[in-house]
């Protein structure tokens, strides 16, 4: 029996493509819809292995597998990031636009082929249009990549198979097929442009806004990689493994992501990070802001957490409270994106890697620390977290900062786009922090017509877009690099598609939702 919702949410997301599409046809445009079609067929046979528990891994149970609309975020934004680079005529930046679709069509075909080949009877249709999508991929592929990015994508493609084949075994439960393909293709494909670029480092100093990010992102992956297999050997939650972990770190840290960036970046990361952060008035009062707004969040945890132990019954945050968080994460990254955007880069990886490291205390039983992230964070546990790993404020986080990270900044000579790209370094605050939080607030609480099939109500949705076009309003007014160019109508179209999808998808929604809407500012 076909479920509903995830027909809604699959018609949404080939509307966002055909909408993509109709903008930017060209020849990766019969690739994009031919994997979009065979995707969907695939997520139906996914869905069956989570339901009957023959999948290979362990997935999330609570949601569907999101095939489709996880294969298509990739190479989406790899064909709209060539053709704003096209536009601009940066030859180097258009190419790697084909790289990255590429890649992100070749993963997202092997995510499907290993759901046709475990299920069992052999489903013939499902194989046949997988083939057919797969020859016209292959196909394009051989006519427009050369052999050196024909390499390139294919590294991606091993580097996605092993990272698989060892995080969905090491953490059960986490991700949903869709989930894995979006964070575990998007790791692949940073850990070989550091390896590329790490080998193909010409003297003279490098630009390090382009290394920060990968080194840092490889550098916890691989950190947590190493304390996984070494503690399975012995018992992570004593003093004297916590002291072993702390030192390791700072051995690693200094010993080889250190060395590393300094390689890349031809100067020491340490003096370079405090020059970059102090360097003028402005960042001096946005480091003070934010470190204001840090505690505040702190603060909210410990009140929740102190609520909790004054009651006698099993205290559990609201939905409510748990949206604290994203109107602080509002109030951080809007004056970021309006004075300072560099600086906002650079403070966004290093709170992602400052998330991750205390994920692993907590998940290590790290002392001295370890059990009491275990008890504060334990009190905003949804459903979304069943795995062994909490990845919910890491996923809100990431949300908020790829579009700012995936700003094509290159394609745009004066540091923003035209018309509705010039909102695409806002689609986080936009889709998560205004419109998944006011759908959520609203429809919670005043909501009374839901969405059939679903816990979302429809007068969150509208109340949802009605904020986000008042946000757009407000960014207008504040500030002065963003200019629409009469797009207005896009944008509403934009909004609205992204919104109507947040009431259908039971993928993580901090994740997928800033990434759609990316992609049609940027289209």
């Amino acid at each position: 029996m076909l479920n509903k919702p995830v027909l809604v949410e699959s018609l949404i997301v080939f509307i966002i493509v055909l909408f993509v599409h109709a903008v930017v046809w060209d020849r990766y445009s019969w690739c994009a819809v031919a994997l979009a079609v065979q995707a969907f067929y695939v997520q139906f046979k996914w869905d069956r292995l989570l339901q009957l528990g023959g999948a290979v891994f362990q997935f999330r149970t609570a949601a569907n597998s999101g095939l489709l609309p996880a294969s298509m975020v990739i190479p989406l934004l790899g064909i709209v990031m060539k053709e704003r680079c096209k536009s601009a005529g940066i030859v180097y930046f258009e190419r790697f636009g084909i790289v990255v679709a590429s890649t992100g069509m070749l993963v997202a075909l092997f995510l499907s082929v290993i759901a046709v080949g475990i299920t069992k009877p052999v489903p013939t249709n499902t194989c046949i249009l997988t083939g057919v999508a797969g020859s016209i991929i292959i196909y394009t592929m051989k006519h427009s990549l050369t052999v050196s990015e024909v390499i390139e994508v294919l590294e991606v493609l091993l580097i996605f198979v092993y990272l698989s084949m060892i995080l969905l075994y090491l953490l059960p439960r986490c991700f949903t097929p869709g989930e894995a393909l979006l964070v575990l293709g998007g790791i692949s494909f940073v850990l070989n442009q550091l390896i590329k670029r790490s080998l193909n480092v010409v003297e003279g100093r490098g630009d390090p806004m382009d290394f920060f990010l990968l080194v840092a992102v490889v550098g916890v992956v691989l950190l947590g990689l190493f304390f996984t297999v070494l503690f399975i050997f012995m018992d992570s939650g004593t003093w004297i493994s916590s002291m072993f972990f702390h030192m390791m770190t700072a051995v690693l840290g200094l010993g080889v992501i250190m060395p590393w960036l300094y390689r890349l970046i031809q100067r020491n990361p340490l003096f370079w990070l405090l020059q970059f952060l102090f360097q003028t008035q402005t960042r001096v009062y946005l480091l003070v802001y934010w470190t204001f707004l840090a505690a505040s969040a702190c603060g909210v945890v410990f009140y929740q957490n102190a609520k909790r132990s004054s009651e006698s019954k099993k205290h559990q945050a609201s939905t409510i409270t748990r949206k604290y968080f994203h109107f602080i994460v509002v109030a951080t990254y809007v004056p970021g994106l309006i004075y300072d955007r560099q600086l906002l880069y650079v403070a966004a990886v290093l709170c992602l890697a400052v998330f991750i490291f205390l994920e692993y205390i907590r998940y290590f039983r790290i002392k001295p620390f370890g059990q009491t992230l275990r008890h504060l964070l334990s009190l905003f546990l949804d459903e979304r977290d069943s795995g062994p790993l909490i990845l919910t404020h890491i996923y809100l986080l990431l949300g908020m900062s790829l579009p700012i990270w995936l700003f094509p900044r290159s394609c745009a000579p004066k540091g923003t786009l035209s018309g509705a790209g010039a909102l695409v370094p806002y689609s986080g605050v936009l889709a998560v922090g205004v419109g998944d939080t006011i759908a959520s607030v609203f429809g919670s609480t005043m909501g009374e017509i839901k969405w059939p099939g679903t816990k979302k109500t429809f007068e969150g949705t509208m109340t949802a877009i009605f904020a986000q076009i008042i946000a757009v309003a407000l960014i207008l007014i504040f500030d002065s690099s963003v200019n629409l160019n009469s797009s207005y109508a896009w944008i509403l179209a934009s909004v609205t598609l992204v919104s109507l999808l947040e009431a259908y998808t039971t993928q993580i929604d901090n994740l997928l939702l800033p990434l759609y809407l990316q992609i049609m500012f940027m289209a």
